[in-house]
Parts: structure tokens; sequence; C-alpha cells
């Protein structure tokens, strides 16, 4: 089967090649932005909310969810790419399962939780819309959703600040990285309208800086269901 270079299918096949040398690079500290900046930023903001549930939607290797359910958290950690799960089981994640966005927007993960995590996984367009869509249906009472994605200002580039689909890149990567995934641009805008139209209302949002360049290195979205 062809999948178009620029589509959210691209996004998963490219990561199932990929499942593994990312799997080691997360484990080896080799991301320095994560080592200096967003890791603690995503953790610090879930565990603010006090959460006794967590969903990590597009858990990757499991990182996030482990780290949670060492602070007595329950986790329900879910990511499309098997190998991935797979990773995020065998380094101690309890609930570890496979399952598309476009599966959870059909109403398939039958759970709701405290809070409902993304971080640095919403990389598609449809698929991402639909997520979206779904969130309200996946938050107990009071949930709250929490999404850390690129900075729109600095991941634009000197490309036209416009919505729009990216090649990706592995560069500062190892030679073990290939077929990079591409992934689609929101402008802050967009993002925003994103969450009203699919019922979230935003509560905070924060912009974790990077200390040696003091530009923000990620946004951060709390929003919780409207109404």
């Amino acid at each position: 089967m062809n999948i178009e270079p620029l589509s959210d299918g691209k996004i998963i096949e490219a990561w199932k090649r990929n499942a593994s040398p990312w799997t080691n690079a997360v484990r080896a500290g080799e991301i320095e932005s994560r080592r200096l900046v967003t890791d603690r930023a995503i953790l610090d903001a879930v565990l603010a909310c006090r959460p006794q549930t967590v969903m990590d939607l597009g858990c990757g290797e499991g990182w996030l969810a482990l780290a949670l359910q060492q602070n007595g958290i329950e986790v329900t950690a879910v990511d499309g790419v098997p190998a991935l799960a797979l990773a995020a089981k065998q380094a101690g994640v309890i609930d570890s399962r496979v399952m598309s966005y476009e599966e959870i927007a059909g109403g398939r993960l039958k759970l709701s939780a405290d809070v409902v995590v993304c971080n640095f996984s919403l990389l598609g367009k449809e698929s991402v819309d639909g997520l979206l869509q779904a969130i309200p249906m996946l938050l107990k009472p009071d949930g709250t959703l929490i999404v850390q994605t690129l900075h729109p200002l600095v991941a634009c580039g000197d490309l036209p600040y416009v919505d729009g689909w990216r090649a990706g890149s592995w560069a500062g990567f190892s030679p073990q990285f290939s077929d990079a995934p591409p992934w689609y641009f929101r402008t802050l805008g967009t993002w925003l309208e994103l969450l009203r139209t699919s019922g979230l209302t935003l509560r905070a949002l924060q912009e974790p800086i990077d200390p040696r360049t003091r530009r923000p290195v990620s946004v951060l979205f709390r929003a919780h269901r409207t109404g």
C-alpha cells in the first residue's frame, strides 16, 4: 500500500521503523532539550494536578508513564506503535496498550482519567483533530488535558507562519535513525481554536524556556472540559 509522504499514515510508518533508536536515545538522555527543559516541564504540570489516574496518549517508550507511576499514580499508557508500547511495558509500565488515535476517537478506549496527557505526541492532522474531539469523553468531571508540543513561533523556522505539513528531520540524532516522520504545523491561534472546537476550555498556557538561548522550547496547554 502506497502512503502519502506527508500524511498521518506516514508518521506511524516512520515511527515503526525508528522505535528502537528512539527508545535508546531517550533512555540514554541524548536529547538535550528534554534533559534541560521539557521532561521536567511536563512531569511538573501533571503532578500539579494531583491526579489519581492519568492516560498518557502517544506514550512512546514510556518514560513519562513510568515516572508518574513511580509517584503513585495509576497510569494507562497508549501508543499506536506496537514496539513503543512494548518498550513501555518492558520498562515497568503496568498498563501499556496498543491503540491508534482513530481507534480512541472511535470510542475503543473505554476509560476516563483525571488527566489526559499528550507529550510531543500530537504530530498529525486528521488523527489529532479526531483525537481532541474525543478528549472530553476521556476526562472525568473536572478532569484536565495537558498537551506539550513544539512552540509554533520557534518550530516555524524560516517558513511561513501558516498551518501545513512539514518534512521531518533527524538532524542531531544518531545515524541509526532513518525515514524521518513528517508533522503537521499549527499556529498558536490554530491550537487554541482546535481546543475550543473540541469542547475544551484553556485554563493555562506555559512556555518553557531554554536556559541557554532564552527562547521557548515548547508550549504547554492545560485545558478542561467546557461546561
